[in-house]
């Protein structure tokens, strides 16, 4: 389990439950679960396009993800942007839907983008990872008192002259960038796990958000951790681990103590 070829196995999964620990403090702060779960499957079109391209997958992943945030924001206009998330999932669905076909590797790369390949990272690929963690903490630290206000009192924020669509976009760019560099590792079906089964027990166990989100972070390594463990044992899908791990963490936190004020909406 801790043989070198694992090495990557640790690395990569450590640096996509840091980034989407962070990252979903927002998305359940924000009550933006939505989006975390669309915008992982809308950037799977990009691996196929740099397939084609005969590029790193990672490269058209954060370009998708970045066409993903320009539709979601352009389409809402500064509104809700649940039927904005829905058109843009349902054209980067299509896209991939063509660009998979196109590439020759249909089955096995829906399979591998769907439920992550965990054991196929390089070390080439940790660079990128390690840069988008990076960045990722970057951005939620620095945008961390602006995103927390807009998203308990858009109005108190307003006031401030914090620029709400603004923030929203790069709310929604801090998303794509974890979803991004998440996808190869996890899928895109277990991203939105980590991003809210973790964050959410965060939410019920600590009263201070600085301290929930770091919360966030360290159970999402947990749970990444414990699901490569459980598959070295079981030879089950990693995949499987993360989901079950997650909603086990989110139970656990549901049944610890109440959410928090600061996080409460009226």
């Amino acid at each position: 389990m801790f043989s070198s070829f694992m090495l990557n196995t640790w690395l990569a999964a450590s640096l996509v439950a840091i980034a989407a620990g962070l990252a979903g403090f927002f998305v359940v702060v924000r009550g933006s679960t939505f989006a975390a779960h669309a915008l992982p499957l809308g950037t799977f079109p990009g691996a196929a396009v740099a397939g084609l391209l005969g590029i790193s997958s990672f490269w058209g992943l954060f370009g998708f993800a970045a066409l993903g945030v320009i539709l979601i924001s352009r389409l809402a206009d500064g509104q809700r942007h649940d039927v904005a998330t829905a058109l843009t999932l349902v054209t980067l669905l299509g896209l991939g839907t063509l660009f998979l076909s196109l590439s020759g590797q249909y089955a096995q790369s829906v399979f591998a983008l769907l439920f992550g390949e965990v054991l196929g990272i390089s070390s080439a690929d940790l660079i990128p990872l390690a840069a988008a963690t990076a960045a990722v903490s970057l951005l939620t630290a620095t945008l961390f008192r602006p995103l927390l206000l807009s998203a308990i009192s858009p109005d108190l924020a307003a006031a401030q002259r914090l620029n709400n669509r603004r923030l929203e976009i790069l709310f929604l760019s801090i998303i794509a960038l974890a979803a991004a560099m998440a996808l190869p590792i996890v899928g895109a079906l277990l991203v939105f796990s980590l991003m809210a089964g973790p964050p959410a027990a965060a939410r019920a166990l600590t009263a201070r958000p600085d301290t929930a989100m770091a919360l966030s972070a360290i159970l999402a390594l947990a749970t990444v951790w414990s699901a490569i463990a459980l598959s070295y044992v079981t030879s089950w899908p990693v995949g499987f681990f993360v989901g079950t791990l997650a909603a086990v963490c989110y139970a656990a936190g549901r049944g610890g103590r109440k959410p928090l004020l600061f996080l409460k909406k009226k």
